[in-house]
């Protein structure tokens, strides 16, 4: 009788558990827990970056408009302003207005010089300067030569001098290495000197420009425009010269010339 009672418990039992897991079977919509305020966040957070407006940057590099340029556009009245993208946008605008109406306005020589120096035109405003190196552009070389038909280093740079500055230098590159004054590299203006050790001393100058040019007269292709930082003169340079008087001089010579025009 106890044997037969046994089974019939268990059974009843397993029924019972049966029934327990009836809860894990899911007939109809899942129950939705309670919003906290933890979810609430994660909601916000969401909208939030669906709310974020990428706005295009310009296609002309603002950084590279502002290095280099910034001071020489700001003496003539534009100002570039460290904005709002839109800000920037029309502040290029006006920087490339204003650069094209200077490209219409500038002389050959202007011209002819912004692409020697790869430099903008509206940076090339010293042109007695520019007239004064031009009128030997191209002149042959020649040791010890003084003349349009055959001039050496020395002699370009004394005549230059002369023209532009009104003033009398050294004949020879090593004495108008004594009779400057040393700057460096970092210093360097329209007209000072370079100098550089090519055949042995102080035996080569040249008269700096712009943008890391300068130009003087080479025994292979007489008076041209090169880079300082060229391989070949780079390693013989020898340091940088400046005649102090030669400012004064050049307003002396704009005005007897006509302002330089």
């Amino acid at each position: 009788m106890v044997k037969q009672i046994i089974p019939a418990i268990a059974f009843v039992i397993l029924l019972g558990s049966c029934s327990s897991l009836k809860t894990l079977t899911f007939t109809g919509k899942p129950r939705v827990a309670p919003v906290t305020s933890q979810h609430t966040a994660k909601v916000s957070e969401t909208k939030f970056i669906e709310e974020i407006a990428v706005t295009p940057q310009p296609l002309v590099s603002v950084t590279e408009v502002r290095t280099g340029n910034k001071e020489t556009f700001a003496t003539r009245g534009i100002t570039i302003e460290q904005t709002s993208v839109k800000n920037e946008q029309q502040t290029i605008a006006d920087l490339l207005a204003y650069r094209s109406a200077n490209v219409e306005k500038a002389s050959p020589l202007q011209l002819k010089y912004a692409v020697l120096l790869n430099t903008e035109v509206e940076l090339l405003a010293n042109t007695l300067l520019l007239r004064g190196v031009d009128e030997w552009y191209g002149t042959r070389y020649r040791m010890g030569g003084t003349t349009k038909n055959g001039v050496d280093c020395s002699a370009f740079v004394g005549a230059v001098y002369a023209t532009v500055y009104s003033l009398t230098l050294p004949r020879t590159a090593r004495d108008q290495y004594k009779s400057s004054r040393r700057i460096s590299i970092t210093e360097l203006q329209e007209g000072d000197l370079l100098f550089f050790n090519t055949i042995g001393g102080i035996s080569h100058v040249g008269i700096y420009l712009q943008n890391n040019k300068f130009i003087h007269a080479t025994s292979s292709k007489g008076v041209m425009v090169s880079d300082l930082f060229e391989k070949y003169y780079l390693q013989r340079y020898i340091g940088a010269g400046r005649i102090d008087n030669k400012q004064a001089s050049a307003v002396i010579s704009a005005s007897v010339s006509g302002g330089g025009r």
